[in-house]
This record gives C-alpha cells, sequence and structure tokens, in this order.
C-alpha cells in the first residue's frame, strides 16, 4: 500500500495546505481517495503531486464535515465512475456551538441529495474492496454522546439540535500482509478508542499502523499527555498525525511517543 497526503494544515513548498485533510491510497491495483479536503485545492494538489483524480477507483468520507467533503462536488464532476462511501445517517446537519452560536460546519448542502446515485451509504461492517473495510463506531452510544457533548457539536434535526454521537464517522482499514493500517481522519471519539474498535472488529490482527487527526488542538497539555500514554499502550508501531491534533499537542506527543510518531504533511508519501 502507498499512501500520498494531497491535503493537510501543513503545505510543504509550493504546494499549499488548508484546514482539512485529504489522502490518496493506492492498493492492490485500485486507487481510493480518502476525503477531499476544505476546498477545491486538492484537485490542484493531486496534478502537482502526479495523481489523476480520473484514476480514483473508490471514495470514501471519513465523515460529515466541510473540511474533509468541501471538494466531493468537484471531485464527482471529474470523476464519473468512482463510488463515494458514507454512513448510513450522513447529512449535511453538522453544527458547533462557537461563542454562543450554532455554526454550520458540514458537507455542501444538497450535495448528498444531488450525487445520490453515487453514493453508497453504509451502515455496518462493509468490505469495499479486496482487504479494505470500513469500520462504524461500534462503542457505547452514550460514551459517544458525552464526547459530542464536550466538542459542542450537534446534528440538526428539524428545529432541533441534538448532541452529536459521530455515527457518520467511520474508519477505513487496510490489510497489509497479516497487520492492519488503520485510518481515521479526525478521531472524534479518541484514537485510543479508534484502536479498541478496529481490535474488537479484527480479533487476531495486529494494527500496525494509525494515520489521521486526533482533534487534540483544543484539549489541556495534560489531556493530551494522557491520551498519548493510552495510544503508547496499544503498542501500535507506526502513527502518522496532523491536520486536527494540532502543532501544541504533536509536540506533547512526540515527547511521550518519540520514533513511532510522523507528522502529516501536503506531499507526503509513505509504503506500507
Amino acid at each position: 500500500m502507498h499512501m500520498t497526503v494531497i491535503v493537510d494544515n501543513r503545505s510543504t513548498g509550493e504546494i499549499e495546505g488548508e484546514w482539512g485533510l485529504c489522502i490518496y491510497i493506492e492498493y492492490k491495483g485500485r486507487n481510493i481517495l480518502l476525503d477531499s479536503g476544505g476546498s477545491e485545492l486538492f484537485f490542484d494538489n493531486c496534478k502537482k503531486l502526479g495523481k489523476k483524480i480520473e484514476d480514483v477507483d473508490i471514495a470514501v468520507l471519513s465523515h460529515a464535515h466541510y473540511d474533509h467533503g468541501n471538494g466531493f462536488p468537484l471531485f464527482l464532476e471529474k470523476n464519473k465512475t468512482a463510488r463515494l462511501y458514507v454512513q448510513e445517517s450522513c447529512r449535511d446537519n453538522c453544527y458547533a456551538l462557537e461563542e454562543g452560536e450554532m455554526e454550520y460546519i458540514g458537507l455542501p448542502e444538497g450535495m448528498l441529495s444531488k450525487y445520490k446515485d453515487r453514493i453508497e451509504r453504509v451502515d455496518s461492517i462493509t468490505e469495499i474492496a479486496d482487504g479494505v473495510y470500513i469500520v462504524p463506531h461500534i462503542i457505547d452510544r452514550e460514551q459517544r454522546l458525552k464526547v459530542g457533548e464536550r466538542e459542542q457539536m450537534f446534528i440538526k434535526n428539524g428545529e432541533k439540535y441534538d448532541i452529536d454521537d459521530f455515527s457518520h464517522e467511520q474508519s477505513l482499514v487496510f490489510e497489509c500482509a497479516d497487520e492492519l493500517a488503520v485510518f481515521n481522519s479526525c478521531c472524534h471519539i479518541g484514537a485510543d478508542r479508534v484502536i479498541s474498535e478496529i481490535k474488537e472488529t479484527f480479533e487476531g490482527k495486529k494494527i500496525k499502523a494509525l494515520i489521521g487527526g486526533f482533534h487534540l488542538y483544543n484539549k489541556t497539555s495534560d489531556e493530551v499527555r494522557n491520551f498519548a500514554k493510552r495510544v503508547e499502550d496499544t503498542k501500535i508501531e507506526y502513527i502518522c498525525t496532523g491536520h486536527c491534533t494540532g502543532e501544541k499537542a504533536y509536540t506533547i506527543l512526540k515527547d511521550v511517543l518519540g520514533e513511532k510518531l510522523h507528522h502529516l504533511k501536503v506531499g507526503l508519501e509513505v509504503d506500507f
């Protein structure tokens, strides 16, 4: 498996970055696009990095937030064949409480209905290609609701705002020989909990790598350090993070996790 980071907060040279994430993954002869960043920047970056949007076989939306899905309308116009995989509960209805006001943080409004013939909705562990799996959150919903309340994230239902339980979020898992590489773009429920979910789903399989954002930019130093120790206890060998992790949190993670921790950045290429 070969991954190329198309969009991340950290730019590289002349290739721009933005608050968002997009990763191009080549695996067993298939090209898979995970997320599309927060704008149409991913399209220009793909060209600069020698990746063709038209060659993507499968697209996956990690969760229903703008910084991961805003590029998909352009993707679906440029690529005429790839299916876009989303969780069944995925809607354009995600909000966050910012300075006392509800701010829309969701997908381009109307995208899911406009391109419904290109979208595959899944609600369980699903093999989307040989050795490639989508895994929804399976931990206790009450626990997920506590995370949503803490993060002040909501789902709008009619005129009511319900606490987000992140049922629209999913992991993308690849079998690499006898080990697993796990992608979760924001790990809102906690990367350590994501690891537990994958271990429960693929009993007996070793998780070699975890790639994605860890949503730590708004956490205290003590919270980040305690989190890092929990991840260290999982014995994962390779961790690559950026985007919503935040630079301050990354420095603390590096202090605990050492050489196994790597930084996402635009243009980063890794083989597994």
